[in-house]
């Protein structure tokens, strides 16, 4: 049987300046993280966007990583999905998906690939 795994890897920019919450021996960084994708139809193209809200938790020893989690700061966000379900004061039972990011970190610049050359005709000569 094929082992599934539950990760993520996303890059975009974040929205807006990270929320910041400290407690006891840990901390958690709440930022939303704007990403988009073309999409073409026919000779069109569009490109379609969208907000995801991440989460990340720190050690208190290491938060320095969340100075980086400023607005318009283009981000790479590896990370897993945590299922959370609770009940209301209604009784009333609700559930959502969390992104936790593990990891976060500028994205890796591509090369963009050279324009190929085209190959000259040969000149076939008389012999």
């Amino acid at each position: 049987m094929k082992k599934i795994e539950n990760t993520f890897a996303v890059t975009g920019f974040i929205g807006k300046d990270a929320e910041i919450h400290q407690f006891t021996s840990a901390s958690v960084a709440r930022f939303s993280l704007a990403v988009s994708r073309l999409e073409k139809n026919g000779e069109e193209s569009n490109r379609i966007s969208a907000f995801m809200n991440i989460e990340a938790w720190r050690k208190n020893e290491n938060t320095d990583s969340f100075d980086m989690l400023t607005k318009g700061t283009m981000l790479t966000v590896e990370g897993y999905f945590k299922p959370e379900e609770w009940i209301d004061k209604d009784g009333t039972k609700h559930n959502r998906i969390v992104t936790v990011a593990v990891k976060f970190y500028p994205p890796v610049e591509k090369e963009e690939e050279a324009p190929k050359k085209q190959a000259k005709p040969v000149k076939k000569g008389k012999k």
